[in-house]
């Protein structure tokens, strides 16, 4: 890394440690809160309760690949944004689980259908895969969690991480109809993601 970029990447990081990462907790529960009031008063157009569905489905996607960037921009740049991963992650579940309410409670509308549309619909068998991966994360993202399961073992259970945005993205594209282009780009960006990361873990497995 060129010394310019590390006195940049330094100076960058500097100001970040004043920075708190609760807002990220406040700004998502209020953006939520701003969709929800949209589709209330007809802001999300003639179909709002599958428009907030899918509004806080993609978020939650967003969310978690911004998750993802992470370790790459800490590696490429220098700039660490470590302690906002946390935030961004339960932010994440908290939008995922707010797109299975809505898609439960307001378009369902009977609890006893969930479990028959699971099983009937692959892209829902998906989605719903993806949000029972991720509930063990949201329940661990704690350092009381942290040290109970140790350090390494924390780590392993987070690398769950991986396949549920996968199977995020796969039924993010086979939920939307008409196949546009912006469920593939979310797709296409993951798995390159990953892909760097296989990459860089079989090098340190190499070098180890």
């Amino acid at each position: 890394m060129p010394v310019s970029q590390q006195s940049l990447s330094r100076s960058i990081n500097a100001t970040l440690r004043r920075v708190p990462a609760w807002p990220i907790y406040i700004i998502g529960a209020a953006w939520a809160g701003w969709l929800f009031y949209l589709g209330l008063t007809g802001g999300l157009g003639p179909e709002p309760i599958n428009a907030l569905e899918r509004r806080y489905g993609e978020v939650a996607l967003q969310l978690l690949v911004a998750g993802l960037f992470v370790t790459p921009l800490r590696t490429w740049t220098g700039v660490n944004l470590v302690k906002f991963r946390r935030a961004l992650g339960l932010t994440a579940f908290f939008y995922v689980l707010a797109h299975f309410l809505v898609w439960a409670v307001l378009d369902l509308r009977s609890l006893a259908r969930i479990g028959e549309e699971i099983v009937k619909r692959p892209y829902i068998t998906i989605g719903f895969a993806a949000f029972l991966l991720l509930i063990p994360l949201a329940l661990t993202s704690n350092n009381i969690s942290i040290k109970r399961l140790g350090a390494a073992t924390w780590r392993k259970l987070h690398r769950l991480t991986y396949p549920a945005v996968l199977l995020g993205a796969i039924h993010y594209i086979w939920l939307v109809k008409g196949y546009p282009i912006e469920p593939f780009i979310y797709a296409a960006v993951i798995v390159g993601l990953l892909l760097v990361r296989l990459r860089w873990t079989r090098l340190r497995s190499a070098t180890a």
